[in-house]
Parts: C-alpha cells; sequence; structure tokens
C-alpha cells in the first residue's frame, strides 16, 4: 500500500441471519431495510471499518480524506444509507453507492454524476471479511492478520505490539529483530548462528507465525527479508488457541508476520542500502493486475544483500530470498497461491571470550577466536495457499495450508578459557539438520445479531504434521584441545579435520533426542466475538489442542504418546467513552514437548495460564494510541532449555512466575511529528530460586522522526532513537572444567540512532547512524566463551525509487 494513497475496504458479513446478498442486488426493499447500529464518535477510519461491518457493505475511501475525521455517532435501526449520512454528518465527505454491495466516500465537492469514475480503481470484492488496514504513521488499526479476529485493537481483551511499514522504512529497519525494537515485552539476543532467539514477556518464544501458520517448528528458524513484509502484530500472552506447533510460542507470545500480497495497485519498487562496513542490499517489489478488470493478481518480491567481511574477520553474510504469488478476486471467493526461496549464508558473529567473568579479562576485539569460514547456512522453501469464500451474508469460509522445508548446516569452533590459569581449549563442531512440516487450518465464520447482541462465531479445525528432522553433530579437537590462542595460533577450517580427531566429549548420558520423529498436531477451536451495546466486548473462545508423538526409545523400540488438553481464554472490553477502552483476560498456554527424559521416555507438555489487564487511549486527535498493561503469567515447568552454542547443557525446570508492566505509544502527536515508543518492566522469577540470565528489569525504548514540511509532496526530516535497559544477570561457563556454573552482573546500558532523509514522492533517500556515540555495548545475555560484540558505530544510506 503506498504512503500517500491508503485505501482500504470493510467487506463484512455481519447481517440478519434472514438477510442475504442476492436478495440485496435484486429487491430495493432489501437496501432499504433496517439494521441495527452502534457506533460511537470515533475516528472517521475505524467507524467506516465498523459501518462495514453492520451493514454488510465493502466501503472504499482514500486513506487522506479519512485521516484528519471524526465521525459522528450512529445509534438505533436506520437504513443503511441513512446510517452512513449520519456518520459523515461532521465531515465534508458524501458518499455513492456503486453497487449493491459497495459505496466509495468522496469529497462532497465532488461530482454527483452516476457515470462518474471512482476516485481510486474499484472492484466489486465479496463482503468476505474486513480486509482494511489504516496507518496513519507507526499507528496501525488492523484487520485479521496473527490473531484471527477481524478487530480493531481497541476491540480485543489484550495487548498488541503493531510495526507498521512507515516504521520499518523511517528506521532503515533491515531485519525482523531490527523492527521489534520499540515493541513493549520484547526481547532477542544473537544467537552463534546468526539468527535471533526471541523472549517475550521473559519467555523463549518460537520462530513465530507467517499469515497466521507457523513460520518453523524448531525454536529458532530462519526469517523472510523485511521487503517482503507487510507489518508485524506481536499478540502477548499465552496464544495456544492459535495453534501454533513451533517450539515455546505458547507462554509470552509469538511474532506475527503479515506478508505482502498481490494487488490491484500497481507496485514497482527498487530499494537498496550500503553499510560503512562493505555491505549491499538490493530489493524488489512489484505487484499489480494481470487482466483488464482485475481478476487476475501478482506480487513478486526479491531480495540480495551481501557483506565482504565482518569486522573481525569473517567471511561474509550472503542472502538470497524470492517470493513470487498469484491472487484472484472474484465476487464471492479470493485465493492466493505462492511460494517463497531463502538461502541465507551468515557468519559466525564477532565475539569475544572472558576468562575469569569481568570485562577487563576479555580477549582482544580484533581477535578472530576461531577460522574465517566459520558459518552456518539455512535453506528454507515454502508452498502456500490462502482461501476465502463467502456462501452468504452470514457464512463464509477461510482456508489456508503451507508446506515447508528446512535445512541447516553449521561449522565454528569454540575457544574456552580456564578461569583459573588462563589456558585455552579449543572444540571444532559441525552438524546438520533438517525438518519438514505442513499445517491446514480452515474456520467457517457466522455472524449474525442475537437480541441486542453481536456476534461472530468461529467454528475451527487445525491439523499438522512435522519431522522434527535429522540431526547429525560431529565434534573435534586438534591434539588434546589447548591451543596458544593469545599467543598467535590459528585453528585450521572445521572441513579440514579427519576422523580420528573426532571427540565425545559430554558422552551419551547427559540427555537425548527422540529418533527422527514424527509429531502430530490438531485441533477444535469455537470463538466468538461479541459486541454488547455500545460499551462493551467480550471474547469467549476454548480450544482443544491434542498430539501424538511417534519416536522411539533409545534402544530402538517404538513408542508413541497421545495427549490432549482443552484450553481455554477469556476476555472483556469496557469504553467508558469514545476513544478509552479498559479491558481484562485469563488466557492458558499448552506447549508439547519432543524431546526425551532421562528415561527415554517424551517429556509431559508444559501449561501456563495468564492474568491480564490494561486500557488503551486514543491521543492527539485519534492519530496515536497508548496502551498499558499488567500480566501475570504462571507456567507449571520450564521447557527444556539449550544453550545456543556447544555444550547444549539442557535440564528440565521447575516452572516460574513472569509479571511485569508495559507500556507502549504509538502515533502521529503533531503534524510531522511520529512517535512509536516502549516501557518495560518486568519481573522473571523460577520457582526453584534459580537465577535467571538477561532479564533485565527495566526497558524504555523509542524512535521520533520529524517531517519539516509534511504537506509538501517533497520535504527533508530527521530522526533519532533511544534504547535503553537496567542490568541483568549473565553466566561465566565453568561447566566445561567441572565447576559450578556462576552468575555475574550485566551493567546496565544505553545507545543513540539518529538519521536524515529526503522524501520525494517517486524517491526517497536516508543517511543513517546506529550507536552514534560509539558506545562498547553488550547483549542482555551471554556467557563468557560467547560475548557477541556489538558494533561500535554503523553508518547507512538507503533508498528506494517507484517507477
Amino acid at each position: 500500500m503506498g504512503r500517500f494513497g491508503w485505501l482500504f475496504a470493510c467487506g463484512c458479513m455481519v447481517a440478519s441471519p434472514w438477510t442475504s446478498r442476492a436478495a440485496a442486488a435484486n429487491d430495493d426493499s432489501a437496501v432499504q431495510a433496517r439494521l441495527r447500529f452502534a457506533i460511537p464518535a470515533q475516528p472517521l477510519a475505524s467507524a467506516l471499518i465498523a459501518y462495514g461491518s453492520q451493514a454488510n457493505v465493502q466501503v472504499l475511501v482514500s486513506g487522506q480524506l479519512a485521516a484528519a475525521l471524526r465521525s459522528a455517532p450512529v445509534q438505533g435501526e436506520l437504513a443503511r444509507e441513512d446510517a452512513l449520512a449520519q456518520l459523515l454528518r461532521d465531515t465534508t465527505l458524501t458518499y455513492r453507492y456503486i453497487g449493491a454491495t459497495t459505496v466509495v466516500i468522496r469529497p462532497a465537492s465532488a461530482p454527483a454524476s452516476h457515470a462518474e469514475t471512482p476516485p481510486v480503481p474499484v472492484t466489486d470484492l465479496a463482503p468476505v471479511r474486513a480486509v482494511g488496514l489504516f496507518a496513519e504513521g507507526y499507528r496501525a488499526d488492523f484487520a485479521n492478520g496473527s490473531v484471527r479476529m477481524d478487530a480493531d485493537p481497541a476491540d480485543l481483551p489484550q495487548s498488541i505490539g503493531l510495526v507498521t511499514r512507515d516504521l520499518m522504512d523511517a528506521r532503515q529497519d533491515r531485519t525482523v529483530p531490527d523492527a521489534l525494537r520499540t515493541v513493549a515485552g520484547v526481547q532477542y539476543l544473537d544467537t552463534n548462528v546468526g539468527l535471533p532467539q526471541f523472549f517475550i514477556r521473559g519467555f523463549r518464544t518460537g520462530n513465530g507465525l507467517t499469515d497466521g501458520m507457523p513460520n518453523a517448528v524448531v525454536g529458532v528458524g530462519d526469517l523472510p527479508p523485511l521487503v517482503a513484509v507487510e507489518r508485524i502484530e506481536v499478540p502477548r500472552g499465552p496464544q495456544s488457541i492459535l495453534g501454533d506447533v513451533s517450539a515455546n510460542n505458547n507462554f509470552g507470545g509469538l511474532v506475527g508476520l503479515v506478508m505482502k500480497k498481490p494487488q490491484a495497485t500497481p507496485v514497482h519498487r527498487l530499494s537498496w542500502a550500503l553499510g560503512s562496513h562493505g555491505d549491499t542490499q538490493l530489493d524488489g517489489d512489484f505487484a499489480g493486475k494481470l487482466d483488464g478488470d482485475g481478476r487476475w493478481l501478482y506480487r513478486a518480491v526479491f531480495s540480495l544483500d551481501r557483506t565482504d567481511l565482518t569486522p573481525q574477520g569473517y567471511a561474509g553474510r550472503r542472502t538470497n530470498y524470492v517470493a513470487p504469488s498469484l491472487g484472484w478476486n472474484g465476487r464471492d471467493t479470493q485465493w492466493i497461491v505462492g511460494l517463497s526461496r531463502m538461502v541465507n549464508r551468515f557468519p559466525m558473529p564477532d565475539h569475544v571470550a572472558w576468562s575469569d567473568g569481568t570485562p577487563s579479562s576479555a580477549t582482544p576485539p580484533g581477535l578472530l577466536l576461531g577460522n574465517a569460514q566459520d558459518h552456518a547456512q539455512f535453506r528454507t522453501t515454502r508452498y502456500y495457499y490462502l482461501f476465502e469464500h463467502a456462501f452468504d451474508d452470514t457464512w463464509s469460509l477461510r482456508s489456508r495450508a503451507q508446506y515447508v522445508h528446512e535445512s541447516s548446516m553449521q561449522q565454528a569452533w569454540w575457544v574456552f578459557f580456564s578461569p583459573y590459569d588462563q589456558s585455552a581449549f579449543a572444540l571444532a563442531d559441525k552438524y546438520r539438520y533438517t525438518d519438514a512440516f505442513y499445517t491446514l487450518q480452515n474456520e467457517l465464520v457466522a455472524a449474525f445479531e442475537l437480541g441486542a447482541t453481536r456476534h461472530k462465531v468461529m467454528l475451527g479445525f487445525d491439523y499438522s504434521r512435522a519431522r522434527v528432522g535429522r540431526f547429525e553433530d560431529v565434534q573435534a579437537t586438534v591434539g588434546d584441545g589447548s591451543v596458544d590462542i593469545l599467543g598467535g595460533e590459528r585453528l585450521p577450517p572445521v572441513d579440514s579435520l579427519t576422523s580420528d580427531q573426532v571427540v565425545h566429549p559430554f558422552g551419551a548420558s547427559k540427555f537425548a533426542f527422540s529418533g527422527n520423529p514424527w509429531i502430530t498436531d490438531s485441533g477444535l477451536f469455537l470463538q466468538d466475538q461479541i459486541q454488547l451495546g455500545e460499551r462493551w466486548n467480550a471474547l469467549v473462545a476454548i480450544r482443544r489442542s491434542a498430539y501424538v508423538l511417534e519416536t522411539e526409545h533409545l534402544d530402538g523400540r517404538p513408542w508413541t504418546r497421545r495427549k490432549a488438553e482443552w484450553v481455554p481464554n477469556l476476555g472483556l472490553v469496557y469504553k467508558p467513552r469514545p476513544g478509552v477502552a479498559l479491558y481484562a483476560s485469563l488466557s492458558h498456554g499448552f506447549q508439547p514437548d519432543t524431546v526425551l527424559g532421562k528415561n527415554g521416555k517424551p517429556l509431559l507438555p508444559a501449561l501456563s495460564r495468564q492474568l491480564e489487564a490494561g486500557a488503551k487511549f486514543d491521543l492527539a486527535q485519534d492519530r496515536a494510541r497508548l496502551t498499558v498493561a499488567w500480566y501475570r503469567i504462571m507456567l507449571d515447568r520450564s521447557t527444556d532449555l539449550f544453550s545456543p552454542k556447544p555444550p547444549y547443557f539442557g535440564y528440565r525446570g521447575p516452572g516460574q512466575t513472569n509479571q511485569g508492566f508495559e507500556a507502549e505509544l504509538n502515533g502521529r502527536l503533531a503534524p510531522g511529528l511520529d512517535v512509536s515508543a516502549s516501557y518495560t518492566y518486568a519481573r522473571v522469577r523460577k520457582h526453584d530460586g534459580a537465577p535467571v540470565p538477561g532479564a533485565p528489569r527495566h526497558r524504555f525504548d523509542a524512535w521520533t522522526s520529524y517531517t519539516f514540511d509534511p504537506a509538501a509532496r517533497a520535504s527533508w526530516g530527521i530522526g533519532a532513537g533511544v534504547h535503553a535497559r537496567s542490568s541483568a544477570i549473565s553466566l561465566l561457563d565453568g561447566n566445561w572444567f567441572g565447576t559450578d556454573r556462576l552468575t555475574f552482573r550485566n551493567p546496565g546500558q544505553y545507545s543513540l540512532d539518529a538519521n536524515i532523509f529526503y522524501r520525494a514522492p517517486r524517491w526517497s533517500v536516508t543517511l543513517g547512524v546506529r550507536n552514534l556515540l560509539g558506545r562498547q555495548l553488550r547483549a542482555e545475555d551471554f556467557d563468557d566463551s560467547f560475548v557477541p560484540l556489538v558494533e561500535r558505530r554503523s553508518v547507512l544510506l538507503s533508498g528506494s525509487y517507484d517507477f
């Protein structure tokens, strides 16, 4: 969607059960039928979405017209045209129906001829669901996405972080972790394989969702480049109602990617970036119609990213991504089919090692701890379809499915320093991993009135089957493993080591993986979104989650575990006045475990529950939104935890309780002034009293940009950001030498970013600086043998061109 011409379409199923779209199209009396409306005064964009839902019509309007306007309230039983006229009463806009179920909003001064061409290309879409997205700078009101609900965030009894395309572009974000920097409650850590590990509300989360479907079945997986992403949604708290199968998504929340899709509005954009460390990037985004009436649509996205060397000397990064998709847009049916192919090569992250758990004992930052060819490689192929069909005004069907195949390989050296005599031990590690999974999600939706209430009921069935893959791990040393790294000794490439150098330093008794398991997840869920008059909304949902794990004992005998659990969710929203929403909710989490315990049997699933209460406020004439939330999450048993690098220490935790407070502000506070900011207070407590690494108590992140002349077609602007956290605990990894695992204090820190930009109608250019003050920064969680280095200062020149 273009920055200067937002088009949002509200096509909704809500109508009296006895009123059909065919009758409305052929019987003029049906057009004049009186419907029940309950729309309070609010921003015009969200009011039109509510009107489309309650009148069972599709509304088309330019976002520029709706951006700064408010609606009048509409209450009672009215003809749909009378209700729309009343809604627009205090604006300078009028309307015209161009079909039985499609209305165009336009300036009142526009010609009223019935032969008029609509201000934007119009295709008469079926009222399958609300598909609109209204954005004002950094604020977004979304419809559907990662939570399977058509609603404004103010109507949902949970906090959801939203990252718009405008915000990603303004900050020069290049990766998904970059884009999540100002989302409350979200942390990410760099791992040795170059991929991020996300934490939400203190829980390690999985790889999230792509268009509502799991992005990976393991805890760490590859993520698409941002050029392919329309927006990011982060529903916080347990999300097991969604039926996600990837590891650990069901406790603190998940990361939901809403991908770019075929559209009628043409897009022909090239984007580029040049970095101060020799990195280059070229992205392409193309979309439009394949025929004259816009029934056939397409989208094609690609990304190429290259870096020759890291600052420490590891051979550089390579990214190749391509994602074509094809769509068909009929009156009652829409579908999309597509695929994506991603191949990434990540060098070993620049890092240092500490010998005694203090920064003063760190190895020199320019010293290569390993070999220049240490790297990880990922290959991910995804095939998918999205399908929607409206049977009539009340009933519709949604279906989506995907097949994903993933493979990864890593070769790297790990260097451990003794805390006693600073001697070094070098361990080479090489592993390969593959998995494949497919998911199918189907939802039957009915929207109707029942007395004084409106309901949108969803009955769904999900099925997924995943092969948790082949895992091959080879570890080796040179001689007895002792090396003089500080004296200048260099390690050979891992590939050059021979079979007689292979070692098994930890034996087979530490922990065990199930043998090439297949795990089948299925779920049946029922959900009801209820509107009770003008002030109350409720959400009631229950899911029966079940899984079957087909695996083997350590001795090769077959083993099958079956488990089912009922998972309920309940939430309530109260709106004391327009622009204010108070909410409370109770939600539950359910997470199966595919790892075998010490007795060779699959471990029990983990269960969680969350209490959350909060408020949402529309500010600055409804161009910005402030969300505050308090939460408490209780987990009965921790999932299996593994170090992100060898020696992969794993243990079964006793459970934990996380609680905290979050505040998030996104939107336009004044003409040209956009802000995205968050504050997080979090307390993470393990039930056995063990220390929790990487859990700072306080976090503050903010980004603001100012356009000097926002009314002009082209203008200069500036942006600035701050990222700060309090101190945290990190680990001194003494296990290698048989000592107890010790902790040390990781001091608090902050960093500043800034940029300057110029935006014209068809092109833009931005010059930005990360870590402006050149401070020495550390990750929030690490151990003494792997301390990732954050670049002191980096410069990025980026731009885009539309043709």
